[in-house]
């Protein structure tokens, strides 16, 4: 559309598309292109980013991440307008990518974010971060992640609420029970594999968090997980 269009609710816009493509008043020099699309999340993990971005995440040309972004639609967009072998993989691997140096540009803009997301750029609680994030099996302490951090015990749980939102423990069972659900989901791993790659001695012990940050037991969740959803089963 030319830059001065009037805004025009999408949904009838999108009816009268051709190709894909649609257009707002009359061709100009100055036309404005808008390259829409989604990345769907799962609902149960998705408040994980989605609670640390703002509606809206403006990237400009002149950020060091602007330039990458447009090779990266530039990419994206060449897929999409071209039928061939592996294409619907290629697009979701380059929407990921496109995602990550979107969170990247956002992180590292002035007004940096809260979370895990803003921590990630700090660089004693983002090495603590890392390494969790890394093996999340491992039987973590406060005294380990604050050595890694290269912090006091006590600086470091202040530096880290402050940052992250939560305490470092806390998080670390968080970030382990959002894992947990994700591969109960899929159906990936069984409940006594999931313990142990959770970082957890004993299956009470793994239920009990669970029910406590998910609100059931692993198995009500994975059974409710493998329920086809209403509508499926309505055949509607």
């Amino acid at each position: 559309s030319t830059l001065d269009a009037s805004p025009r609710p999408a949904e009838p816009v999108w009816a009268g598309a051709e190709d894909g493509f649609v257009r707002i008043g009359p061709e100009s020099e100055e036309d404005l292109y808008l390259c829409v699309g989604h990345i769907a999340f799962d609902d149960r993990n998705a408040t994980l980013l989605t609670d640390l971005l703002p509606p809206l995440v403006i990237v400009r040309v002149a950020d060091p991440h602007g330039r990458r972004l447009a090779q990266l639609i530039d990419l994206l967009a060449t897929e999409v307008g071209v039928v061939a072998a592996g294409g619907p993989l290629v697009q979701n691997h380059l929407a990921q990518i496109l995602l990550v140096h979107m969170l990247r540009a956002h992180a590292g803009q002035t007004d940096r974010p809260t979370g895990w997301l803003g921590a990630l750029n700090e660089d004693g609680i983002g090495a603590a971060l890392r390494a969790v994030h890394a093996d999340v099996a491992h039987s973590w302490s406060l005294k380990e992640l604050a050595e890694i951090s290269h912090m006091s015990r006590s600086a470091f749980a202040q530096a880290f609420k402050s940052h992250v939102g939560v305490p470092p423990l806390e998080y670390l069972i968080q970030w382990r029970m959002s894992l947990a659900r994700d591969a109960l989901t899929r159906d990936t791993l069984s409940i006594s594999d999931l313990v142990r790659a959770t970082g957890y001695l004993s299956e009470s012990a793994f239920s009990t968090a669970f029910r406590r940050v998910v609100g059931s037991s692993p198995a009500q969740f994975r059974n409710q997980a493998r329920q086809p959803p209403r509508s499926a089963a309505n055949g509607s």
